[in-house]
C-alpha cells in the first residue's frame, strides 16, 4: 500500500558519491526502474544550495530541476536552511517550470530552553503567508522538523493554522525524526490538526535519528478515527527483509536511540550521527557532552536559523571551536559567513559582537546582496568555469557531470575520474557474530608505524598490498645502493651524515581532498603535506620534521584514520658541519662578535618555529618566509642554541639580514 518514496536529493545525493562511490543520477534511475512508473518519487532540495553545502548560481539551480525530471523524479521537497523566502522563490519556480510537483518546505525546530524568538507557530504561519502573497506556486506544503524537537502543541497549532490559510484541498505534510522520543506524539498531534501526510521509516533504520517506524504508527492509530492504508503483514515481512539486507552494516548506537537532551542542542538526525562518528574517528568522543552543551549559545547568537543542513553543521562547528579553542576565540568559516548574511537573511539579527568577530577574522564585510546575486557574479561558479575544469581533467561535459562538479567540487571530480573509493563501513569481512574469518593461505597483515597492510602472495612475481597488485623480486641481503636510489636519499658521501627515515602520522581522521607534496619533495617543519576534510571543515596536516619525502602513504580521495601514517620522510643527522639543504639554508656569519643566522632571501615572516633557549639542528627549519606568493622555509646550517630572535611575525626582512643569534652547544 505504499507508493510514495524519498528517492534522492540532499544527503542521499551526496551519500551516493561521497560514500558509496556510485553515480547519484544512476541511483535515481534504478530507483525509478524498480519502483515502476506509478510511484511518486520524491527528492529533497536545499533551495539555491540544491544538494550542496554552498549556494549556487541560477545557471546551476535551473538545470538541477530539469535533471530531476530527466531521472525519474515526481516531487521535489524544497526547503531553505535559513527559511529565507528569497532563496525559496527562485528554486521553487525552477521546479515548477521543469514540470515537477513542488512541495514547499518550512523548517521547524524547538528553541533551546531559555531562548525565545523565530520558532513559534505564528512565525511559521507568517512565513507561509509571505510566500503565498509573493505568488510562489506549490502543490503541497511540508513542515519539516529535522531535529525532531518541536513540541507536540506547537506542531498542532502550526498545522491547524496552515489548514486555515491553505483551505481543505492543499496537501499538508509533517516530517519529523524520533531523536527526542516524541516523534509519534508529534505525528498524532499533526494528524489531529488535519495533516494529510506523515513520513515514516522501516526497521532497522527507523526510530532515533530517523523517522518513527511504519509499524509503530500503525499501532498508535489503532482505536482512533485514522489508520494507515497498508497491508501491515506485508510491511512486517518487508522489514525483516530489510534487516537481512542491512546485517553487514554497523549502526551507530546514538543513531538508533532517543536523546532526551536534543531540545538543548537541536541537531538533525544525519548531522548528529555524522558528527559523533567524526568525533569518534578523531578520538574526541569524550568532548561530545561539552560540544552539545555549547550548541544552544551558537544557535542563539547565530540568529536562530533552523538547524538543518548546512546550518546544523555550522552550529556544530562553532560549538566545537568554542570548546576546543575557547569561547568565541575562532569563528568557523561557515558560521561566520552565515552571520554575515552570505547564505541569506537569518530569522533574527545575529549577535552584533559575533558579527564583528566574524568580519574581522574572515576578512569579509556583511553581505549587501542576496546569495543568488552574488553567485551569479562569481565566475568560478559559472558553467563556463565548470566546463573548463572538466576539460582540464579530460572528463565528458554532460549536464550530469557539470552538476556533480559544481556541487561536489573536489570530491565530485575525484569520483568522475574514477579515483574515489567506497567508504561505507561494514562489519569485518567474512566475520559473523564477531568471530573473524581465517586468513587465506600465503597471506598476512603487517603493521608499520600504526598503518596496517594486507599482503597476499599471488605468485613468485606478484604480490597484492591492500588489494593493489605489484610486481615483486626478492633476493637475500640489503642492496643499499638500490634502496638509496628508490628512496631518493642523498648518498652517504654527499651528505657526510646518517640518514634516518621517520613517519609523519595524521593527527585527525577525515577524507583527503588535496595533496600538497609528493615523493621526492623536500618538506620543512610546519609545511602542509595534505588537506583533510573532517567535520565539514578542511584542515591541513603539517610536517613535524624536515627532510625529503621518500614515500607518500596515502592518496587523494582516501579516507584517513587518526594516527595513520601519511608520509615517510628521510632526515639527516650530520657528523660534520657540511650543509645539506632541505629548504633554503640561512648562512652563518659573525655579527658583532656573535654567531648570526642570515636570511638568504627577502620576504615576510609567516611563521617562527623556535624560541630563545631552544636547540636547533642542522637542516631544521627555523622560520618560514613568504616571497613572490610562495612560502620558503629557512633552515639552519649548523647545530646551536637560539640565543636571541631578531625578527617577529609579519616583519619584512631583506636578503642578508640577521634573523637570530645562535650559541654553541648548550652555552646560550
Amino acid at each position: 500500500g505504499i507508493r510514495h518514496f524519498e528517492s534522492g536529493g540532499g544527503a542521499l545525493f551526496q551519500a551516493a558519491i561521497f560514500y558509496a562511490n556510485e553515480n547519484a543520477f544512476g541511483v535515481m534511475d534504478e530507483f525509478r526502474r524498480v519502483a515502476g512508473v506509478a510511484a511518486n518519487l520524491q527528492t529533497l532540495s536545499r533551495g539555491i544550495n540544491v544538494v550542496g553545502l554552498d549556494s549556487q548560481p541560477s545557471e546551476i539551480v535551473r538545470p538541477w530541476a530539469q535533471l530531476q525530471k530527466r531521472h525519474g523524479v515526481t516531487t521535489v521537497r524544497n526547503f531553505d536552511a535559513l527559511n529565507d523566502p528569497e532563496n525559496l522563490m527562485f528554486s521553487g519556480k525552477c521546479i515548477v517550470e521543469a514540470g515537477l510537483k513542488h512541495e514547499l518546505a518550512i523548517s521547524m525546530m524547538e528553541m533551546p530552553p531559555g531562548a525565545e524568538g523565530a520558532h513559534t507557530s505564528a512565525f511559521y504561519l507568517d512565513l507561509l503567508r509571505k510566500v503565498m502573497e509573493a505568488g510562489l506556486p506549490f502543490d503541497s506544503v511540508c513542515f519539516k522538523d529535522a531535529s525532531g524537537t518541536s513540541h507536540p502543541r506547537k506542531v498542532f497549532e502550526t498545522v491547524a493554522g496552515a489548514r486555515k490559510l491553505l483551505g481543505k484541498d492543499t496537501r499538508i505534510v509533517f516530517h519529523t525524526h524520533d531523536t527526542a522520543g516524541t516523534g509519534t506524539l508529534a505525528y498524532m498531534s499533526a494528524i489531529e490538526a488535519g495533516v494529510d501526510q506523515i513520513d515514516l521509516s522501516m526497521a532497522p533504520c527507523s526510530g532515533g535519528t530517523c523517522q518513527p517506524d511504519i509499524i509503530t504508527i500503525w499501532h498508535a492509530l489503532r482505536g482512533t478515527d485514522w489508520s494507515l492504508d497498508v497491508d501491515i503483514n506485508a510491511v512486517i515481512a518487508r522489514e525483516e527483509r530489510f534487516k537481512e539486507a542491512m546485517k553487514d552494516y554497523p549502526l551507530l548506537p546514538e543513531a538508533g536511540r532517543v536523546e532526551p537532551l536534543i531540545p538543548f542542542f537541536p541537531l538533525p538526525g544525519g548531522a548528529l550521527s555524522a558528527n559523533t562518528q567524526m568525533l569518534r574517528d578523531n578520538g574526541l568522543m569524550d568532548k561530545y557532552p561539552e560540544i552539545v552543551a555549547a550548541m544552544g549559545e551558537a544557535v542563539a547568537k547565530g540568529g536562530y536559523s533552523p538547524s538543518v543542513t548546512p546550518v546544523s553543521q555550522f552550529y556544530f562547528q562553532q560549538a566545537y571551536n568554542n570548546v576546543m579553542l575557547g569561547p568565541w576565540k575562532e569563528i568557523a568559516e561557515g558560521y561566520g559567513r552565515m552571520v554575515l548574511g552570505y547564505f541569506g537573511k537569518p530569522p533574527i539579527e545575529p549577535d552584533p559582537e559575533v558579527v564583528k568577530l566574524a568580519a574581522n577574522q574572515l576578512g569579509l564585510h556583511p553581505a549587501e546582496e542576496s546569495p543568488r546575486q552574488r553567485c551569479d557574479r562569481d565566475a568560478t561558479k559559472s558553467i563556463a568555469a565548470i566546463r573548463k575544469l572538466l576539460a582540464a581533467e579530460q572528463l565528458p561535459e554532460t549536464d550530469e557531470n557539470i552538476f556533480i562538479a559544481a556541487t561536489c567540487r573536489e570530491k565530485g571530480i575525484l569520483f568522475l575520474k574514477g579515483q574515489a573509493k567506497a567508504k561505507v563501513p561494514k562489519k569485518t569481512a567474512g566475520s559473523r557474530d564477531g568471530v573473524p574469518a581465517a586468513a587465506p593461505p600465503n597471506a598476512m597483515t603487517v603493521t608499520i608505524n600504526n598503518r596496517s597492510y594486507g599482503i597476499e602472495f599471488n605468485s613468485p612475481s606478484t604480490v597484492s598490498v591492500n588489494g593493489a597488485v605489484y610486481s615483486v623480486a626478492v633476493k637475500d641481503g640489503l642492496d643499499y645502493e638500490a634502496i638509496a636510489k628508490t628512496a631518493g636519499l642523498p648518498k652517504e658521501e654527499e651528505s657526510a651524515g646518517v640518514s634516518e627515515t621517520k613517519a609523519i602520522d595524521s593527527p585527525l581522521a577525515g577524507y583527503i581532498v588535496k595533496l600538497n607534496k609528493k615523493q621526492g619533495d623536500k618538506v620543512a617543519v610546519g609545511e602542509t603535506i595534505l588537506i583533510v576534510e573532517t567535520m565539514g571543515m578542511q584542515v591541513p596536516v603539517n610536517a613535524n620534521i624536515s627532510g625529503v619525502i621518500v614515500e607518500m602513504l596515502v592518496g587523494k580521495g582516501e579516507a584517513l584514520e587518526l594516527g595513520q601514517g601519511v608520509a615517510r620522510v628521510s632526515t639527516i643527522s650530520h657528523a660534520s658541519k657540511k650543509t645539506v639543504s632541505h629548504a633554503r639554508d640561512g648562512a652563518i656569519k659573525v655579527v658583532g662578535g656573535r654567531m648570526a643566522l642570515i636570511s638568504p632571501a627577502a620576504g615576510i615572516v609567516l611563521r617562527i618555529y623556535k624560541v630563545p633557549g631552544e636547540a636547533v639542528r642542522v637542516g631544521e627549519s627555523f622560520l618560514v618566509l613568504e616571497a613572490l606568493k610562495m612560502e620558503t622555509p629557512i633552515s639552519a646550517i649548523r647545530d646551536g642554541i637560539v640565543d636571541r630572535i631578531l625578527v617577529k611575525l609579519g616583519d619584512q626582512v631583506k636578503e642578508g639580514q640577521a634573523l637570530a643569534y645562535l650559541a654553541e652547544g648548550g652555552e646560550a
